[in-house]
């Protein structure tokens, strides 16, 4: 899924919370209701709703009917996406290293 730098950036804002990190790590383990996700937090069921708006907005999680409950869903496809552009970078880094190992190896084998 490709990830463009708006969502990029709704993404990581979403995530610079550590209550919406905290939502998230939650949601990994199934669906929760807005009383549910907020259980845990000393903050009133509005703010509890904002944080989920902003998620949503992220794209990270959906909401769905089921009768009266709106339970909250996680988007695993948004949080690979942001890993996937995230190891990008970490591999090309992981991979420079290596070349300067090589090159170091090298050196101190010359030096012998």
């Amino acid at each position: 899924m490709p990830v463009d730098d708006s969502q990029l950036d709704r993404a990581f804002a979403a995530l610079g919370d550590p209550i919406r990190r905290a939502m998230i790590a939650r949601l990994s383990r199934g669906p929760a209701t807005v009383n549910e996700l907020a259980e845990p937090f000393p903050i009133t069921t509005q703010a509890i709703s904002r944080h989920i708006q902003v998620l949503e907005a992220a794209g990270l999680i959906t909401r769905t009917r089921d009768g009266q409950r709106r339970p909250c869903h996680l988007v695993p496809a948004a949080l690979e996406a942001l890993t996937s552009w995230i190891d990008e970078y970490r591999l090309e880094t992981e991979r420079r290293f290596r070349r300067m190992d090589a090159v170091l190896a090298t050196i101190k084998e010359q030096e012998k």
